[in-house]
C-alpha cells in the first residue's frame, strides 16, 4: 500500500524551499501516492502532518486528500465533518461545498 505520509513530508519542504521544480517534482509525487492511497492511509497523513504543523500543506494539497478520502468512504459522517472543518478553514471559496459535507453527515446520523 503507498503511504502518502513521506510524499505529503516532501511536497511540504519543497514549499517552504521554494524551488519550483522541486515542488513540481514533489507535487507530481504527492498526488500519485495519494490516487492510490486508502482512506485509511489519507487520514492517518493528514493527522500525522497536520498535527505536525497546521499548515504544511496547502489547501489544494489538503482539498484533494479530504476528497478522495471521502469518496472512498462515502457513508461516515465524522470524516464528512472532518472534511468540511477543513474546507472552512480556507473559504469562503469552498463554503458551499463544507455545507453541503455538512448537511450529509447530518442526514447519515
Amino acid at each position: 500500500m503507498p503511504d502518502p505520509t513521506p510524499a505529503a513530508r516532501s511536497l511540504s519542504q519543497a514549499i517552504d524551499g521554494g524551488d519550483s521544480r522541486q515542488v513540481n517534482e514533489t507535487a507530481r509525487e504527492f498526488v500519485e501516492k495519494l490516487t492510490f492511497a486508502t482512506a485509511d492511509e489519507i487520514l492517518a497523513m493528514l493527522e500525522d502532518i497536520l498535527t505536525e504543523d497546521w499548515m504544511a500543506l496547502p489547501p489544494w494539497a489538503r482539498n484533494l486528500a479530504y476528497r478522495l478520502a471521502c469518496l472512498q468512504r462515502p457513508d461516515d459522517p465524522r470524516l464528512l465533518r472532518e472534511a468540511a472543518s477543513d474546507l472552512l478553514s480556507f473559504g469562503p471559496d469552498w463554503d458551499t461545498f463544507a455545507e453541503d459535507l455538512k448537511r450529509r453527515a447530518a442526514e447519515l446520523e
